[in-house]
């Protein structure tokens, strides 16, 4: 596909107005740039309800935000990032260069992390490229990612965690970080009664007894 012919509905997130400004005059123009700004926000609560109700291809994230940062929009965001028809992807733009931020966001679900110093034409690509499916990072980003994930006190393929399906892991992380049936059932967009299902389908193939041992689990696998 020819970039003239490439489109991408993106989602702003970042606390401070002027940068929000400088990145729609960057990238915004969709005539030229193939990029069509659909959302804005400033903290947490704002960009989820955005993203929920504009459902675009890419949300640029900054990492720090009023409200909890950016990997409390990728926990409230878990169920549109896992749909199967449109999901919605994460590209992290931050000033920060710090690795635990970036391994936070990228445990969290985003597909890349770039930093602010990127230029106009190098974060159109990686909106893109994103929106396509691939990782894209700032030079030496990706080696905190693969050092972090390489990791060996970890087995790269948990076989317990396989017999779950990706709505019963998000169940179980939602379970394991203290959420009521009631807030899962809204933060998913399902019922109360297709929670419980879940946690018992999960408690069966996990072979545990409630959700104390559900937490320890999940906790020791790093899922939490």
């Amino acid at each position: 596909m020819s970039d003239e012919q490439r489109r991408a509905r993106v989602v702003l997130v970042d606390d401070h107005r002027m940068f929000r400004t400088g990145v729609q005059a960057e990238i915004g123009n969709t005539a030229e740039t193939g990029v069509e700004v659909v959302g804005e926000a400033a903290d947490v609560d704002q960009a989820v309800s955005v993203i929920a109700a504009t459902r675009p291809d890419v949300v640029l994230l900054d990492v720090h935000l009023p409200g909890g940062g950016g990997v409390e929009v990728l926990r409230r965001s878990a169920a549109l990032m896992s749909d199967p028809e449109h999901p919605v992807r994460f590209l992290a733009l931050s000033v920060s260069d710090a690795a635990e931020d970036v391994i936070g966001v990228i445990r969290g679900g985003a597909r890349g992390y770039v930093t602010k110093t990127i230029t106009g034409a190098d974060l159109i690509d990686a909106v893109f490229r994103v929106a396509e499916g691939d990782a894209v990072f700032s030079p030496r980003l990706a080696g905190f990612v693969l050092d972090a994930f390489a990791s060996t006190d970890a087995p790269p393929v948990d076989e317990d965690l396989d017999r779950l399906t990706q709505r019963e892991r998000e169940v179980l992380r939602l379970i394991a970080r203290g959420y009521a049936y009631k807030e899962i059932a809204k933060q998913l967009f399902i019922s109360v009664k297709t929670v419980e299902s879940h946690v018992s389908a999960v408690l069966r193939k996990l072979q545990l007894s409630n959700r104390h041992e559900l937490t320890r689990w999940a906790t020791a696998r790093r899922l939490v």
